[in-house]
Order: structure tokens, then sequence, then C-alpha cells
């Protein structure tokens, strides 16, 4: 007797197994957006004792030397670390600043050549006596540097009442740069809450845009001391007045010239282009949740997030102590 075959038919199937089938792919479309979303948003964690863990994607991203750069550079047993900067140092010059505490932490020299309210561009495109903070940003100190020239800033340091700008403008004329093995920029997030412009697409070295003044200031210090490792360090979280007077995160408020978050980026994409570490104390440190915990204000931090951010340097730059990287 022959047996009838029969044809395979999906209607076959039961229908729990549409079911299933069914949710596998919901499963996996949700883990993949998930995993998405959380790849913008970060995914290390940052565990405080008052605030609990907040999963986040600290954005370093670690460039060393070549040997050819250290090529013919004496090094000594004394690890020198050159801090350029504005409020982000200066706010707190005492031992639960950042610089003293990195210091600490090494037991290296630090130098900190950083001056209060000045940012990483300038505000003019010529110098003017109408602005005379301009002679300390980030593009003109580093233009005094290499070229050993520090008459513009010396000429307008009187000018403020601050004592620091006529210090720091001696102690930076005086430091032997064959001496430092790494120079630190760290500036707050002034140049967003100034309005200074965040890119020029026609002039990548454009002194008045952040990314510009930026590019500019770490071609000059490597063309000049291409022996010296550079490390950009982010701004943090601050807060800033919308269009209504309310006060909310930087990352929700573009003053014409891009959010907080714009401005981070340009300092990324700089520090990858020029070869330059980037360490990020954006993302893993301050935060809505937490920022009554580590801001004084709505800009400067305190000496808990000193040290925290301090710490994520020496974690970055020195993972294995000093002169074993």
């Amino acid at each position: 007797m022959r047996r009838e075959e029969k044809n395979f038919s999906f209607e076959d199937i039961p229908g729990w197994v549409h079911f299933v089938f069914i949710g596998i792919i919901v499963l996996v479309i949700a883990f993949s957006i998930f995993k998405l979303v959380r790849w913008n948003m970060g995914t290390a964690e940052l565990d405080t004792s008052d605030t609990g863990s907040l999963e986040v994607e600290v954005l370093d991203q670690v460039f060393l030397l070549t040997d050819d750069k250290k090529a013919g550079h004496e090094y000594d047993d004394e690890e020198t670390i050159l801090f350029l900067g504005n409020d982000a140092l200066t706010y707190d010059k005492g031992e639960t600043g950042v610089a003293a505490q990195i210091a600490s932490k090494l037991g290296a020299t630090a130098i900190n050549c950083a001056f209060p309210g000045s940012t990483v561009a300038n505000k003019n495109v010529e110098f003017s006596d109408d602005y005379k903070l301009d002679a300390f940003s980030f593009v003109n100190v580093v233009n005094s540097i290499v070229s050993g020239d520090f008459s513009l800033m010396e000429s307008v340091q009187s000018s403020f009442d601050d004592y620091t700008y006529t210090q720091t403008s001696w102690d930076l004329k005086n430091v032997d740069m064959n001496k430092v093995d790494t120079i630190v920029i760290y500036y707050n997030a002034q140049d967003y809450l100034n309005m200074r412009i965040g890119m020029n697409p026609d002039n990548e070295f454009d002194p008045v845009t952040y990314r510009g003044a930026l590019n500019s200031g770490i071609k000059a210090l490597q063309e000049a001391y291409p022996f010296i490792r550079i490390v950009c360090m982010s701004f943090t979280m601050c807060y800033a007045y919308d269009s209504t007077g309310a006060l909310v995160s930087g990352d929700r408020v573009d003053f014409g010239n891009g959010k907080l978050t714009t401005y981070l980026q340009f300092m990324i994409d700089v520090s990858g282009e020029r070869g330059v570490t980037f360490i990020d104390n954006y993302y893993g440190t301050i935060h809505e949740d937490n920022s009554s915990e580590w801001l004084l204000d709505n800009i400067h931090v305190n000496a808990a997030c000193n040290e925290h951010v301090a710490q994520h340097f020496v974690n970055v730059i020195y993972p294995n102590g000093i002169g074993k990287n």
C-alpha cells in the first residue's frame, strides 16, 4: 500500500511557534535600540557615595608620543606637568584644586599657569584695549610661550585687580619648557557662556573660534615642542539661562553657536586630528541629578569634583605610574 505524501505548509506550524518567533524578533529589535540609545548616552559606570551609579560612556581617547618625537630629548627623573586654562584651574589653587591633587597623587611637579576668566578663543580678531582679557586666551598664551615674547600679557596684567595675572605671567615666562613632560589644557565652559564662535569652515585656525583657536594653539605647541605630550581635558557640565530666563543644563541651551555638547565635540575632533589625548570630564562626572553635590554655583566645581577629575586624569595618563607609559 502506497503511503500518501503530504506537502509541508506554514499553516501546519502551531500558532504558539509564530508567537515565539515574533517575540524573539521584537526582543532583538528592542535590545538593538536599547544598545544604540545607551551608546549615545554612554556605557561606563560612575560610582558616587551619594548618588549611586549612572551608566554613561566616557569618551576618553589616548595617544602616546612616538619614539621619533621623543628622540634627542633628555628626560629627568621628575615628572613636570604644565597646566594651561582658566577658572577650572584657578578657582581653587590650593591643595584641593585639580593641579595640586594631580601633583599629590603622582608625586609630580605641577606648574599652574592658568588665567581666571580667560577663554580658548579670542573675542576680537585684533587685540583691543577694550577687551584686555584676550591677552590671556589660550591661543595668545601659546603664542607667547613658543615665541618667548610675553609683552602683550605684561602690558595689560596690571589692569586687573587680581594679582594672579601678574604672578602667572611671571611664572609662565620662567618655565623651562625643556623640563616639561606634559601640557594639560583645561578650560571650563567660558567659551560657550561667552558665546565665542564655534568654528569657521573657511579657516580651521581662526583664533576667534573655539575650534580654530584650539587647533592653532595645539599645532604651535607640537611644532615647537614635539617631545611634550599634550592632553586636552574637557569642561564639566554647567548651567546656563535659556531665552525664558530659566536656568537649565548647558546641553539644552544654544546661544547661536551650538549647545555645550557642540563645544565638547569640537575638542574631541581637534584632539583626534592633532593626535593628542582627550580626557572626558563631561560624561561620567556632573549631571543634573548630582550637580548640587558637585557644583559650587552654576559652573565652578567643588573639591570633591576636583578629586574625581584628578583621579580620572591619573588613571588615564599614568595607568602604570610615572615613566612607565
